[in-house]
């Protein structure tokens, strides 16, 4: 896709804390689901829409990844792998993509979690998200799912949006039926003037909806997220179903 961004942030430095004991002696980039780890998963889908670099941060387990992803470069399989390391300290989201900024584009770039798979055409949900991407009305474009089209997220929804993809959380107590399912583009300026050491993206995505500067889309799909072993195996479960 032309005019989608080449290279993706991937974030891989999360404990896995929820995932145990399936985390207690591999990140959970690595846990397997559907006989393929979960950061393989990520790459494959952000390589079918055009991204030839990603960039992943590591922290936990991070020589184990590392191997990993240099054995994946070496089949000379898309999206080539540029390391961000955070064996110091792990930096949350925000944190993590401003640590990597010397290493993205000035531009634009994809974000990506690795605990979401999805069942059907998830490069065409990809290609939404770019299709609706501009830059001089945003400055991030979250891929959304319907909270009846999804299994593992948060029942209650994240958030809303307008005929014109507007975005706005949910207040305490709301119930929203879109969630965020763990990719989006985002220019670099979000995270830019984030403070130093670890911060989420949450706080800073709001105060940009108060500018109208957060758009979303949801187009179809089965959207599974993958945050702890039920929800792995019944991820499988529904993978096996084809």
């Amino acid at each position: 896709m032309s005019g989608a961004p080449k290279v993706a942030m991937v974030l891989a430095a999360g404990l896995g804390t929820r995932m145990r004991p399936l985390t207690d002696d591999r990140p959970k980039a690595l846990v397997e689901v559907g006989g393929k780890a979960l950061i393989d998963h990520m790459l494959d889908r952000l390589a079918q829409v055009g991204v030839e670099t990603a960039v992943v941060n590591v922290h936990a387990f991070a020589d184990k990844l590392e191997a990993h992803l240099r054995a994946r470069d070496a089949t000379g399989v898309l999206p080539r792998i540029v390391i961000s390391d955070e064996r110091a300290q792990p930096l949350e989201t925000g944190g993590g993509i401003k640590l990597a900024l010397p290493l993205l584009p000035k531009d634009a770039f994809w974000v990506a979690n690795i605990d979401s798979v999805w069942i059907g055409d998830g490069d065409r949900a990809l290609e939404a998200v770019a299709a609706a991407w501009d830059p001089a009305t945003m400055d991030v474009c979250l891929l959304t799912a319907s909270t009846n089209e999804s299994m593992g997220f948060h029942a209650t929804g994240d958030l809303f949006f307008d005929d014109e993809g507007r975005v706005r959380f949910k207040d305490q107590g709301e119930t929203a039926p879109l969630v965020y399912v763990g990719v989006h583009i985002a220019k670099p300026s979000v995270v830019e003037n984030g403070p130093e050491g670890p911060f989420g993206l949450l706080p800073l995505w709001k105060d940009l909806t108060k500018l109208g500067r957060v758009r979303g889309v949801a187009p179809p799909g089965l959207w599974m997220h993958v945050g702890d072993p039920v929800a792995r195996e019944e991820a499988e479960a529904r993978l096996a179903q084809g």
